[in-house]
């Protein structure tokens, strides 16, 4: 669902939940000419903290790390920069889910 809403908004998906010893990026995006490293989180609606409270600063600094292994291993930084997204996704009880895109979170 969060890889059809980035590529719904015009982002090209790069690959899906890639893994390297220090962790694992859940989406790998191209956006133009940038690269988006996409964080997703999916809760049920109720009693759960909200998707985008779980991406915390230490998180952030993981994905900017993993956003570096990415790079080193497929051609170095891209002319547009690297962004950090985070895809949150709300699982109601009854009804659509929601998905909620926000960039740039570090």
């Amino acid at each position: 669902m969060a890889a059809r809403h980035l590529i719904d908004t015009g982002m090209r998906i790069l690959a899906r939940n890639w893994r390297c010893q220090e962790g694992e990026i859940d989406l790998v995006a191209a956006d133009g000419d940038a690269l988006v490293i996409c964080e997703v989180k999916t809760r049920r609606a109720g009693r759960y903290e909200h998707p985008m409270a779980a991406v915390r600063p230490e998180k952030t600094a993981r994905l900017r790390t993993l956003a570096e292994r990415w790079m080193a291993r497929h051609g170095g930084p891209p002319p547009g920069g690297v962004r950090i997204d985070v895809v949150g996704v709300v699982l109601p009880t009854r009804g659509a889910p929601s998905v909620e895109h926000v960039r740039g979170v570090a």
